[in-house]
């Protein structure tokens, strides 16, 4: 993708049709069972194979204990799914009637009164099936056998003439982290994992809106309403777009309409941090005569994008320009939020996105092995003003190409672009993950002794379905102007130079490469997308591990159950050891994993954000888990914050202070994302953990809009005199700019502290105020409640006050000196 693509972006979202008339069979009684058994047994829908078997208390929960390996049967079972409806006379009146499922998992036999309807092979389509001539008055019988997806990808494997990796995952439609990675357990499902129902219509009805956004201006939002209508009978039709009527004449079957529509001094949906995500309310409806035959609400939000790629002495750029102003992306990577999706509340899809909110994001990317998300995602990254990254699922292996496989992706972004183009949350559409850098980078040809024609064949099939095909199907399904598309995430595999001076880059020389954290000083590309550190989940979270009383110890069997990356205690200890004391103790070995985290993360983002412009945008690995789990999450599977989430939002602060420390030198920037300038007085001071201020200086000047600007370089011969390791270095910038940053000369464990008397005083049920004799460092509040910041440094003398999200009784308090050797 060489050039500049404009994106004039329109959000919609549909809620229930006017007068539409369906039949809701989720909320039906239903059964299931296996294929070999005669019992039945009651089942939810929308839901999974798992789940049902855990509500009947066939299986134990598979995130506790080390419950995972007793379930792993299932995925090789056939199983059964059964309900009876009742059809009325009335709805039998009715000319049309569909059968549809909005997600079915993932092989599976349709059965409609004894008739096979339809043989499904997708998790990610829309099946909609007449069944207006098998209806019959009264009680309808519907049937769903489903199909081990394992065996049918195996079958498939087959077909291919040299071994493909990770099969049988990559040759199945169907959710990639289901079979196992490394931060989460393999829980292959099968079921009803979406909504189903009987749709009846008449005359005409409304298959799609899509809004394109022609022209934008302060005066004027010019859009066109592309409307597809399904009419039974040719005639006049009146389609009515809020308060504006037009007459239209469609014909006996599809009709796609093309309709202007302007609204007068929009109001533009900006990003986090730039202003309100403006969305406004829309009404479309369709008459014949004096009949309403469908009505629609929906939300419209106005904004453009481009991705902006343009060659220059050092590479080519990388950036997002929103409603005209290059955004500087700050955010994270998302995976399903569980293992068995169904069962995510809308509330917890709300809560996530508001804490990315809170932590000042303006991203977050949508990672290509999870499911294409629940509606309720979008609408709340809408709602909060959060770009998403949408990536097509596909994840870290090879792919098919065939004739069908071909087909079946195609129908697959059909229905998702379909669903989601019109949210203005949706800035770009990406082929895959790791992919390109699979084939590449990973040694798989070598591995599996490859002959030259089979690579030459994977890279064909690569190409027809990223290069070809995918982007193809945006085209044929997409307006114009949200076509931007972007084959695979990373461009170039981090391995080699070009990845830091073009493209996107997912940076693994921390964690998998083991180099220091330091490292990212040096590491930075254009648009950092991937990138991070494991670190323990809270203390509760890691209790959840446990059906009984748990034994928290890192050499209990569950515990080392619930980290699934090969290596993953070894390196957490290897990183520990280079920066912290490792603590004998569970309790702080757990904090000082989450601090280690924070640490590597912190030194990451800021020298992301140091390098702008040359480096545009920093998507961390990951914002949350799918189950209770050692990981990259910055919000474990219960919600909670670990360290590194408090340490994301100081680093995501849309004004920022960051030191670089160089041979020579520490280098003082500032970081203004505003789209306005601000002159500051910043003041500095060298002060010891007693609280003594041993040295002091000033900087006034004036930060521009939306940069990152060095302000100040500090000798580091100036300040041989003083003991480094006792000091730390506060600037603060008061007035027009209210600021403050603490930087430490050398690494926590090389710190002189000393023990802190932290108290706690209460101001009033949900507010504390925390303050100490002398520097508390990454000062932790235990207790059951959200604590509006934590893991802090406290200075001497000071305090800080702290919202809690409810009252608590007694509260715990631990420092970095706890964990020292005394």
């Amino acid at each position: 993708m060489n050039k500049t693509i404009l994106l004039a972006f329109i959000f919609i979202q549909t809620f229930v049709a006017a007068q539409s008339s369906e039949k809701n069979l989720s909320s039906e009684s239903w059964q299931f069972k296996n294929s070999k058994d005669q019992k039945w047994l009651p089942a939810k829908v929308p839901g999974t194979i798992h789940l049902d078997l855990m509500n009947n208390k066939v299986i134990p929960d598979p995130f506790r204990d080390e419950n995972e390996k007793k379930v792993q049967w299932i995925e090789n079972e056939y199983w059964e799914y059964h309900t009876r409806f009742n059809i009325t006379q009335k709805e039998l009146e009715n000319q049309h009637a569909d059968l549809v499922f909005n997600g079915l998992d993932t092989f599976s036999e349709v059965y409609l009164n004894g008739k096979l309807l339809k043989k499904t092979d997708n998790m990610f389509r829309k099946w909609e099936i007449p069944v207006k001539d098998l209806l019959k008055k009264g009680d309808n019988d519907l049937r769903i056998k489903f199909l081990s997806t394992v065996e049918e990808g195996k079958k498939r494997a087959k077909q291919v003439p040299f071994t493909m990796p990770e099969s049988p995952r990559s040759f199945v439609r169907k959710a990639q982290y289901q079979f196992g990675w490394d931060w989460g357990p393999r829980l292959v499902t099968a079921g009803i994992w979406k909504e189903v129902k009987v749709a009846f219509w008449n005359t005409a009805k409304v298959e799609n809106i899509k809004i394109e956004q022609k022209d934008l201006s302060d005066k004027n939002a010019d859009l066109n309403i592309h409307a597809l209508i399904l009419a039974e009978k040719e005639g006049k039709y009146t389609f009515t777009i809020n308060n504006k009527v037009n007459t239209v004449k469609l014909k006996k079957g599809e009709n796609r309409l093309n309709l202007p529509f302007t609204i007068q001094n929009p109001k533009l949906w900006q990003p986090n941090g730039w202003g309100e995500a403006y969305l406004y309310d829309m009404k479309f409806s369709l008459h014949k005569d004096s009949d309403l035959l469908s009505a629609e609400e929906m939300k419209v939000g106005l904004r453009t994008i481009e991705l902006v790629q343009q060659k220059d002495a050092k590479g080519k750029s990388f950036y997002f320009k929103v409603n005209g102003n290059p955004l500087y992306i700050k955010g994270t990577n998302w995976i399903p939020a569980d293992s068995f999706s169904p069962r995510i509340p809308k509330e917890k899809y709300q809560k996530l996105i508001r804490d990315a909110k809170e932590a000042n994001m303006n991203m977050i990317r949508i990672w290509g092995g999870g499911i294409y998300e629940d509606d309720e995602f979008y609408k709340a990254c809408d709602e909060n003003g959060i770009l998403v990254w949408q990536d097509f699922m596909f994840a870290g292996s090879f792919y098919p190409a065939d004739d069908a496989f071909v087909t079946n992706v195609r129908e697959e972004v059909k229905d998702q672009v379909s669903r989601l183009q019109n949210h203005p949350s949706i800035a770009l559409w990406c082929g895959n993950n790791e992919i390109d850098e699979a084939i590449v980078n990973w040694g798989y040809q070598k591995q599996f002794k490859y002959s030259k024609n089979d690579s030459l064949q994977v890279w064909k099939d690569y190409k027809k379905l990223f290069h070809e095909a995918i982007p193809n199907a945006l085209k044929e399904n997409l307006t114009a102007d949200k076509n931007i598309y972007w084959p695979s995430s990373p461009s170039i595999g981090w391995g080699h130079k070009e990845s830091l001076t073009e493209g996107d880059s997912h940076y693994w020389g921390v964690w998998w490469g083991e180099q220091p954290f330091e490292i990212y000083n040096e590491k930075v590309g254009r648009f950092m997308s991937e990138y991070g550190f494991q670190g323990m989940p809270t203390l509760e979270t890691t209790k959840s591990m446990f059906s009984g009383t748990p034994d928290l110890s890192v050499q209990n069997p569950t515990i080392k159950a619930h980290e699934k990356h090969a290596r993953g205690w070894e390196i957490i200890n290897e990183y520990m050891k280079r920066d912290y004391n490792i603590p004998a103790d569970f309790v702080q070995y757990n904090y000082v994993s989450q601090l280690l985290q924070a640490r590597g993360m912190q030194i990451a983002i800021e020298a992301h954000r140091r390098a702008r412009p040359y480096n545009m945008g920093t998507l961390y690995w990951q914002l949350n888990d799918c189950w209770p789990v050692v990981s990259w999450s910055s919000i474990d599977y219960l919600g909670n914050w670990k360290a590194f989430h408090y340490e994301v939002k100081r680093g995501f602060e849309s004004l920022l202070i960051s030191v670089a420390e160089t041979e020579k030198s520490y280098d003082i920037y500032l970081m203004n994302d505003l789209l306005k300038g601000f002159n500051f007085d910043l003041k500095l001071e060298l002060i010891d953990f007693k609280g003594k201020k041993l040295w002091e200086n000033n900087k006034s000047g004036e930060v521009k809009t939306n940069t990152s600007e060095k302000i100040l370089s500090l000798n580091k011969a100036d300040l041989g005199q003083f003991d480094l390791s006792n000091t730390v270095l506060k600037m603060s910038s008061g007035h027009e700019v209210q600021i403050e940053k603490l930087f430490f000369f050398k690494k926590p464990k090389d710190l002189k502290l000393s023990k802190p008397t932290i108290k706690i005083k209460r101001i009033s049920p949900a507010e504390i105020e925390v303050s100490t004799d002398v520097l508390a460092k990454d000062v932790y509040l235990i207790g059951d409640t959200h604590f509006s910041d934590n893991f802090f440094d406290l200075l001497p003398k000071t305090s800080k006050r702290i919202i809690l999200s409810k009252p608590l009784k007694k509260i715990e308090v631990m420092s970095l000196w706890d964990t020292g050797k005394k």
